[in-house]
């Protein structure tokens, strides 16, 4: 393994980051002028960072022939994004969740994991169910300014209500967003290539699968960026942009970088049976063990962001033992199976009862 590896996968992250950046700052300005409430900034705008790093990386890795990457850097983002990102956030300080989160958006989450699973279920996800994921993306934009009305409505109040000249944006204002945009996309191009290169020459000279290079390398270091924003937001006290962004960078992730990866390749993008039997179920479950946490009272714990965070060490833990081949992999495997999963239905029915009886 030499420097170059290093170099290529420490530029490419820095490019991404940087992208990302520029991106979100110039959509975050054009939702802004547009009055869009803080929960659809955090599903859409700030989601829209981390994901658009993932659809550049998955794009890249198909061309490059790397399809595992597209697969890998997806779902271990995901599962970043609510073990690890919620985790940290929620141990910082409790997070606050509001309904349509809950009753809307994150049973939206889990429906496109389940249609994701269902589309690989054969091995594979060609072209043109690639497409199909894509051209959910329309409905689904539909879907938040829909569900979101009532927040829609307040905002529009607030503005009506404020005085015109705190409104106006300056003159040629519009430019910069635009400007932002362009140089975001440019640097993701740019970055994806470096790190997907990067990517491969790690997973050759470590003898890994580019498989678990994807699971764990290039999905945290894609999550970074949105690990940094939520962080930000809940030091500044905007505990639901946290939440928000999660979940929507997830519906994100597998509508458009999903898709699009599948959608570059005139093969369809193929899904390891590893994937298959074990990350993209441990994907789902976590997708489904967010109603419960999420209801319990519409907030997330200081004790519940530290359980996710143990799983998280639990997950990372099983793929390091994994692709060493070591024999207690698949002790571990028992034990996540026949111990962990159980008691956590157990404690998470518990806490959907008590949160359904104060509901009452």
């Amino acid at each position: 393994m030499t420097l170059l590896t290093f170099a290529y996968l420490i530029a490419g992250l820095v490019l991404l980051a940087g992208g990302a950046e520029a991106l979100v700052r110039g959509s975050s300005r054009l939702a802004t002028r547009l009055g869009l409430p803080p929960l659809i900034t955090g599903l859409t705008v700030a989601a829209l960072a981390a994901s658009a790093a993932n659809t550049a990386i998955s794009i890249q890795a198909v061309v490059s022939g790397s399809g595992d990457i597209a697969v890998g850097n997806v779902i271990g983002s995901n599962i970043a994004n609510i073990l690890l990102i919620v985790g940290l956030c929620a141990l910082l300080a409790p997070q606050s969740v509001s309904r349509p989160l809950v009753h809307l958006h994150v049973p939206v989450m889990i429906a496109t994991g389940a249609l994701a699973f269902m589309l690989a279920r054969n091995g594979s996800i060609s072209q043109l169910e690639g497409a199909l994921l894509l051209s959910l993306l329309l409905p689904y934009t539909l879907f938040l300014r829909a569900g979101t009305g009532e927040e829609m409505l307040a905002v529009r109040r607030e503005i009506a209500t404020t005085q015109v000249g705190e409104i106006q944006p300056k003159a040629g204002g519009k430019a910069t967003p635009l400007l932002l945009i362009c140089l975001g996309l440019g640097l993701l191009a740019l970055g994806s290539d470096l790190l997907v290169a990067g990517a491969v020459a790690l997973a050759r000279a470590l003898g890994l699968s580019e498989l678990i290079v994807g699971l764990t390398v290039i999905a945290v270091g894609t999550s970074l960026p949105g690990l940094a924003s939520s962080v930000l937001a809940v030091c500044r006290g905007e505990r639901e942009l946290a939440v928000g962004n999660a979940v929507g960078s997830c519906t994100l992730n597998l509508l458009l970088a999903l898709g699009a990866g599948a959608a570059a390749s005139s093969d369809g993008l193929s899904i390891s049976p590893n994937a298959l039997a074990f990350d993209l179920p441990v994907m789902l479950g976590v997708f489904a063990a967010c109603l419960p946490v999420f209801f319990s009272g519409y907030r997330i714990n200081r004790w519940e962001g530290l359980l996710l965070l143990c799983y998280y060490g639990a997950y990372g833990l099983y793929l390091v033992m994994f692709s060493a081949g070591l024999s207690q992999t698949r002790l571990l495997g028992h034990a996540m199976t026949w111990y962990v999963l159980p008691l956590t239905v157990i404690s998470l029915f518990v806490i959907f009862l008590r949160a359904w009886r104060r509901q009452r």
